[in-house]
């Protein structure tokens, strides 16, 4: 398979992949090793959270107020939550160690991507189809390695099948979210906290749905109710749902039919 020709957009650090390759490794014996986990600027998508905060045994509200801030970046109208660093020298990741990542197995999802960038975006079919572009920062050495890659090697290699589909379904509830669906109030809209909370504290999320009147209102099926309570995962699922419902009249999770 011939190696990718490099196509720029916009500038040349990023480059649209297609169906070629690309030449990437890091390890150890790259002399950057671990640059790239200090001073990060680093955004973590909800279900990096859930990753996380599982793997340190933090509830989500521990998990957002010891190692997140927010800050709004592109998106005017919804913050982006982003990965605290620590405050020693040279501002460390707060999970590096000096053998590398800590949380490595649940690293998120910038971290377990890169180089690769991938664009989600549906078709006629509502089929999830993914464009993947390659970054290269001037400080890492590890393009200038031998293996060459597919997107869908590295995707395989570095465990992001797990995220495509829960990553593709958020980014189009992003997309939606720059239309300003909460008017003049913006964040102090009481919908903005909603949202936000069905998209990233989870567990705050899990006691409005079982503890409000959410299941006398929303139809959720027997079997998909038995996954939610069961599994962070399904539960994020059913978030983005009503966030779709309660804010754009979209989705497939409906009202309960009271006219009976």
């Amino acid at each position: 398979m011939p190696e990718s020709k490099n196509t720029p957009v916009g500038d040349t650090s990023r480059y649209l992949l297609g169906d070629g390759t690309f030449r990437f490794a890091c390890h150890s014996a790259v002399a950057c090793f671990t640059r790239c986990c200090h001073n990060a600027d680093m955004y973590l998508y909800p279900y990096d959270i859930i990753r996380l905060k599982q793997r340190l045994n933090l509830s989500s509200d521990e998990f957002l107020a010891r190692h997140t801030i927010t800050a709004l970046r592109e998106n005017p109208y919804f913050p982006n939550v982003m990965l605290k660093m620590s405050e020693l020298p040279q501002n460390p990741c707060t999970f590096l160690s000096g053998s590398g990542c800590t949380v490595y197995e649940d690293r998120p999802f910038s971290c377990r991507a890169y180089p690769l960038e991938p664009a989600y975006y549906g078709d006629r079919q509502n089929q999830l189809n993914i464009r993947c572009y390659i970054a290269r920062h001037a400080h890492c050495l590890g393009h200038r390695e031998d293996r060459a890659w597919t997107a869908e090697q590295w995707m395989a290699d570095q465990g992001l099948d797990a995220y495509n589909e829960i990553n593709a379904r958020w980014a189009h509830i992003a997309t939606l979210l720059r239309r300003n669906p909460f008017g003049e109030k913006g964040l102090d809209s009481p919908a903005f906290k909603m949202a936000f909370m069905a998209s990233y504290n989870l567990d705050t999320f899990r006691r409005f749905v079982f503890d409000s009147s959410f299941l006398t209102r929303f139809n959720v099926p027997a079997e998909r109710l038995a996954a939610v309570r069961a599994n962070d995962t399904d539960l994020l699922l059913l978030g983005f749902d009503w966030i779709l419902r309660f804010l754009f009249g979209q989705g497939s999770l409906q009202e309960q039919d009271k006219t009976g």
